[in-house]
């Protein structure tokens, strides 16, 4: 990393290639286009060749750098939300789309898919905050800093965001009415 600040391309190439994976995953994640993860990812690259002069490591380098993807997906997001988006449910010779597959055993695909659609449809406040979490492993300091909200507003968001993720996983729209462990049953309620 102190090489490639430097200004040592070959450093840079290692330590680009090292993360664009994990970055790459993160786009298709919160991004939920392939193209624009793609984009984003691409931007989020640049982004940290830009700016790693001024890295200083109060964090480690591949927190940074998901910092920085985080902020190319949500730039993508609002782009995409001012352009049109074309109404092809399919690709053009008529079959459906699925995900992109990455370094995932056969035997896990359907959970892999049933999971990563379930994310796709949270709603992108809840959706961010669960993948830096779940998906990244970020502190919940890091991930408030990275979105530039409260501590407290990410906990809510990533239990929502968790609960929605499980009603969906479950085949509901919202979450089940929470069950007390103790006190009356429904025959001594009034």
């Amino acid at each position: 990393m102190e090489a490639a600040q430097a200004g040592d391309r070959d450093a840079l190439d290692a330590l680009l290639r090292r993360h664009h994976d994990r970055i790459l995953g993160l786009c298709r994640r919160l991004c939920r286009h392939e193209a624009d993860a793609l984009d984003a990812c691409q931007e989020a690259l640049l982004a940290i060749v830009r700016g790693l002069p001024r890295f200083d490591g109060r964090a480690a380098f591949g927190t940074w750098a998901y910092r920085v993807a985080t902020n190319a997906c949500l730039d993508e997001l609002r782009r995409r939300g001012r352009r049109a988006v074309p109404g092809l449910p399919e690709d053009l010779d008529g079959t459906p789309r699925t995900p992109a597959v990455t370094a995932v055993g056969i035997e896990g695909l359907p959970d892999r898919l049933a999971v990563d659609a379930a994310l796709a449809d949270l709603p992108e406040e809840f959706r961010v905050a669960v993948v830096l979490r779940d998906l990244c492993d970020l502190e919940y300091s890091e991930i408030a800093d990275a979105l530039g909200i409260p501590p407290g507003t990410v906990r809510s968001r990533i239990a929502r965001g968790r609960s929605l993720l499980a009603a969906s996983l479950r085949g509901n729209r919202e979450p089940g009415p929470v069950r007390p462990t103790e006190g009356p049953t429904g025959a001594d309620r009034p």
